[in-house]
């Protein structure tokens, strides 16, 4: 896969998934007001609370990796992924990662 096609795809799906997010998740959030009951919503059952689970700890481990990052390969502005693992999620902010990242390591090289 060239270079141009990965990016391409990238940026696509996390643009995706931004845009999903805000067309189903943020109405019911605005209409409600209810934070922590959006968060609660993820672990109705064991099905959700497996997928919630998976998503915060790819999170987190996504965080450690930019915070890696930074020192060892000097990847520049990867620190505006942290928030984005908030909102708009993990997917995004990987997307977004994973372009940061791979422009900072082949200039390197």
């Amino acid at each position: 896969m060239s270079k141009r096609l990965f990016e391409t795809v990238t940026i696509i799906l996390g643009l995706a998934f931004t845009l999903a997010f805000f067309a189903i998740v943020v109405p019911p959030l605005l209409a409600s007001g209810d934070v922590v009951g959006a968060f609660a919503a993820g672990f109705v059952n064991p099905y959700a609370s497996g997928y919630s689970l998976d998503v915060i700890i790819t999170g987190l481990i996504l965080i450690a990796w930019i915070l890696f990052e930074r020192q060892t390969q000097g990847v520049k502005y990867g620190w505006i992924c942290i928030p984005l693992c908030l909102a708009p999620g993990v997917a995004t902010s990987f997307a977004f990662y994973l372009i940061l990242r791979t422009r900072t390591v082949q200039t390197a090289h």
